[in-house]
């Protein structure tokens, strides 16, 4: 897993084998078992996680008690409640893991401590998140302005193994349709 997030961060940022002792010293490694709960609506979120192994979904549950997925994090990506984890509000998301996951835990003070200490994780992180926001508007351009099967195309594009990886159900929840129209369209 320390060669994996090393080479994970060097995509970024050039840094040294004592730099980089130092900032694993700040991550905590976890395994989780499928459906493990890492956020729950109303928790204080405290940790972002860096996965090193397996798929998670974060979700909303909107008033009629349907779920939407927000997001996945899968091997190399980050995935918490970043309103709550950066602005220290309750969490409106739930994130579950969809298969067992080891994921490197991160807290918010350290993190602020890392970016304080070296400029190479500033850059690092942001840099990240600037790819996650890019990100996070394309996917929200296609759910204003595609039709379900654009966005299935779109989801198809973006992340090609992920199909094979998580059920119909939540890749239709993931692009706001229902599972059967996920499978007229993805039979065309």
């Amino acid at each position: 897993m320390n060669e994996q997030f090393r080479a994970h961060i060097e995509k970024l940022s050039t840094i040294n084998d004592e730099q980089f002792d130092y900032i694993l010293s700040f991550f905590k490694p976890k395994k989780l078992k499928k459906h493990s709960i890492l956020i729950s609506e109303g928790d204080t979120v405290s940790y972002e996680y860096w996965v090193a192994k397996g798929c998670l979904k974060a979700s909303y549950v909107l008033q009629d008690g349907k779920e939407r997925i927000i997001r996945f994090a899968m091997e190399d990506w980050w995935i918490s409640d970043y309103d709550a984890y950066f602005k220290k509000n309750p969490a409106t998301l739930h994130i579950e893991c969809l298969e067992d996951c080891e994921v490197l835990v991160l807290s918010f003070d350290d993190r602020e401590k890392l970016c304080k200490e070296l400029p190479e994780m500033e850059y690092f992180f942001r840099k990240k998140i600037e790819g996650a926001y890019a990100a996070f508007q394309k996917r929200l351009i296609s759910l204003l302005s595609s039709d379900a099967k654009e966005r299935y195309d779109f989801f198809l594009q973006q992340y090609p193994m992920l199909h094979k990886r998580v059920s119909k159900s939540i890749i239709a929840s993931y692009l706001g349709i229902t599972r059967e129209t996920l499978s007229r369209i993805s039979n065309l």
